[in-house]
């Protein structure tokens, strides 16, 4: 029996990540397709007239099992991944593109889903021939919002997929999808394998001057796990980050960051240059095979943006407003570099010259506050803000399956008429999680599980993400809670100190649990539209709004303690970091802009890419600072947009931060806990994608974001 195919006989039916071997997956994803075929089926082959329910409805509810499969697999490949996963994934992924495509060109299915939608497009009351239609025919036309997106989506997908192409065409398209899925997992392999296949040995500790301590402890430590004498740096972020910015060794700090330049971008097996281009070139066709002129018109026909140059008007309008900052940066940076007698300033030197300047301007460096920032005490403060803005109370179980030690999970409750809140979500509030059962009190209901998975290892992707096993979703009455994780990279604790989290992954955490809360306060009716299933430029909001917090002396003054002595993060350094908070801000949004360029010149331009290095090189010339290295290159580990779900969709951070700025000037306007702004502000979290998000802001806000709360946040301006 596999255990992937049977309800899960575990406390809210969480992932059995104990009882699942690796020979379980391949089987279980061919019988649980075959399963979702046949509910498709079902559907097609219905005698009665469509109708949303027996159509659009039942679409939406198909396919649980799978998906929820999918997710612990998936999930896995990016957070506890090896050999014999890696390669699952390739034999998966062309099934699962198969099925998907199967679905999206099943031209039955799509009648079906046609005639609902064009009936309800000619839905008007006063129209004699609704008049005329029976009782049966008009319960049909009886759809609330959330039905109508629902609706409106599916319909939009199945023609973004190709339903109204000729036999011929489907079949291209269906081949492009295969092999987009299978060389877009093949990159991401590539540049994780990149980036474990380096280390650096050091065995003299006068190569390592000017790094802390808890620092090199974390070296020696990664050195003994290697069975090694002295030190070792990794490429893995909170190894190779402290290192570039305190390590006084020039030379060393040359030698990692050509090591990081390099990765998958060296001629070697990994190198991901040709698929790069053969990624860019198959999603030209696909966008071309569907009728648009490139990829990014594809995409962001279904953003906030809806345009590749609106896009580019907006990055361009803030390139224009941010490089003087940046310059003026620079130029203070290669003043102190100058004093050390470096006469020309390179990317490697930024973070420690950066940190030299920071310490000189403010009086403090990271490692200095690290002392107050212990992990635990930042997951406390995050999971209190929680509970002053919403209402949310988390409790640690130790029954729920993990797939590592590491893995703490979390029963996450909602109590009741604590906080005025709107009445929309009052009514929500009433269902009760049956399918979970969940034993519900008179002021609390459990909102959702939680999982976080915080420290880096082999198996696991560099960077921080929020992730889903199960999304939220209400069928039958019952409410159907969602399970959702957390997944960082922070500094292992040693034998002497717990996990040390410097400021800027303090607001890291911040950033995930934002995305969380959106999984966790969902609120809707159908899975597809929950949580953060938004327009991709709608999704940073919660996660960049939450960051806003970590700078608020009011705040801040509740947890940021010394780990040993229980000492309050004094005044002084609380107003540096408030003062810090823009430190290099001209610099940080030029590389993301530089990002966002790219990343757009590829989704439009992808003839032009001959040779990656000279395109990379001359889209981001006008944000790059320093000369730039011809042995370097970011594109062949920009997962995000060759791995990830961010391909035309990177301007989507600069995007968000107007709304993160427009939003939390509005919390300071009226009090960052008031609990009026917080019910409002809950609504557009709980509300997922079952609403146009410029409305859900304008219901939030009282008008549109300006970009001007950015540029004020930001520069003063």
């Amino acid at each position: 029996m596999n255990i992937l195919t049977q309800n899960f006989n575990t406390p809210f039916h969480t992932a059995p990540f104990d009882q699942i071997k690796n020979e379980d997956y391949l089987p279980a994803f061919k019988e649980l397709i075959s399963e979702s075929e046949k509910e498709i089926n079902d559907i097609v082959n219905n005698p009665a007239a469509p109708t949303f329910e027996n159509t659009i409805e039942a679409m939406a509810y198909s396919g649980e099992k799978l998906d929820v499969v999918s997710n612990i697999f998936f999930n896995l490949n990016s957070a506890e991944t090896n050999d014999e996963i890696q390669k699952i994934a390739q034999e998966v992924s062309p099934l699962l593109t198969e099925f998907s495509s199967k679905i999206s060109q099943n031209e039955k299915l799509f009648e079906r889903i046609k005639k609902v939608f064009d009936e309800m497009s000619l839905r008007i009351p006063s129209d004699k021939k609704n008049q005329d239609k029976s009782a049966d025919e008009k319960d049909n036309y009886k759809l609330n919002e959330e039905q109508q997106m629902l609706l409106n989506e599916t319909y939009k997908g199945f023609v973004r997929s190709g339903a109204l192409l000729n036999e011929e065409d489907k079949k291209k398209l269906e081949k492009i999808n295969i092999d987009l899925s299978t060389k877009s997992l093949q990159f991401g392999q590539n540049a994780l394998a990149a980036t474990n296949a380096y280390f650096k040995h050091i065995t003299k500790k006068d190569d390592l001057a000017g790094i802390p301590d808890a620092i090199l402890s974390q070296y020696e430590e990664e050195a003994k796990e290697r069975k090694l004498e002295g030190w070792v740096v990794t490429l893995q972020y909170p190894s190779y980050v402290p290192f570039m910015t305190y390590a006084e060794n020039r030379e060393l700090r040359k030698e990692l960051a050509l090591a990081n330049g390099k990765k998958s971008f060296d001629g070697g097996e990994l190198d991901n240059q040709n698929l790069i281009k053969e990624i860019i070139t198959l999603k030209q066709q696909k966008a071309e095979l569907l009728g648009y002129k490139n990829y990014a018109d594809y995409v962001l026909e279904e953003r906030m943006a809806k345009s590749p140059t609106k896009v580019l008007d907006f990055l361009n309008e803030l390139l224009i407003k941010a490089t003087p900052y940046a310059q003026k940066e620079i130029e203070e940076l290669k003043t102190l570099a100058k004093a050390d007698g470096i006469g020309e300033m390179q990317s490697y030197d930024h973070a420690f010259y950066a940190e030299k300047l920071r310490k000189a301007k403010y009086d403090f460096n990271d490692e200095e506050l690290k002392p107050y920032f212990p992990l635990n005490q930042v997951q406390d403060a995050v999971f209190t803000l929680a509970g002053k803005l919403f209402g949310l109370t988390f409790k640690e179980v130790h029954n729920i399956p993990k797939y590592h030690a590491d893995v703490q999970t979390y029963e996450v409750y909602e109590v009741q008429n604590q906080e005025p809140r709107a009445k929309s979500q009052e009514s929500r509030a009433k269902n009760q999680d049956n399918e979970n059962q969940q034993p519900i009190t008179d002021n609390q209901q459990l909102k959702a599980i939680l999982y976080t998975d915080y420290f880096p290892r082999k198996g696991k992707r560099a960077g921080a993400w929020m992730t889903s096993y199960k999304n939220q979703y209400t069928k039958n009455g019952e409410n159907s809670r969602p399970h959702i994780s957390i997944v960082c990279n922070f500094s292992k604790p040693t034998k002497d100190t717990p996990s040390l989290l410097t400021f800027q992954e303090v607001t890291t955490l911040f950033h995930e649990f934002g995305h969380a809360l959106h999984g966790m306060l969902a609120n809707t009716q159908y899975p597809n539209l929950s949580g953060t299933s938004v327009k991709w430029d709608f999704v940073e909001l919660p996660s960049q709004f939450l960051e806003n917090f970590c700078y608020e002396p009011e705040f801040l003054k509740t947890f940021a303690k010394h780990y040993q002595t229980e000492e309050v993060l004094p005044n002084d350094k609380i107003e540096k970091i408030e003062q810090s908070k823009n430190f290099m801000e001209g610099y940080q949004t030029l590389r993301q802009l530089g990002f966002g360029l790219l990343d757009m010149a590829y989704h439009t331009h992808p003839e032009e890419v001959n040779d990656i290095k000279s395109f990379e090189d001359a889209q981001t010339l006008k944000t790059s600072l320093y000369p730039v290295n011809p042995e370097t290159a970011m594109s062949p580990t920009f997962s995000h947009i060759f791995q990830g779900g961010y391909s035309a969709g990177y301007y989507s951070y600069k995007w968000a931060e107007v709304l993160d700025a427009d939003a939390f000037a509005y919390f300071k306007e009226t009090g960052i806990f008031n609990p009026e702004t917080a019910a409002k502000y809950k609504v557009l979290l709980s509300s997922g994608g079952t609403k146009d998000p410029m409305e859900l802001y304008k219901a939030f806000r009282g008008s549109e974001p300006q970009v001007e709360s950015l540029l004020k946040r930001a520069f003063g301006e």
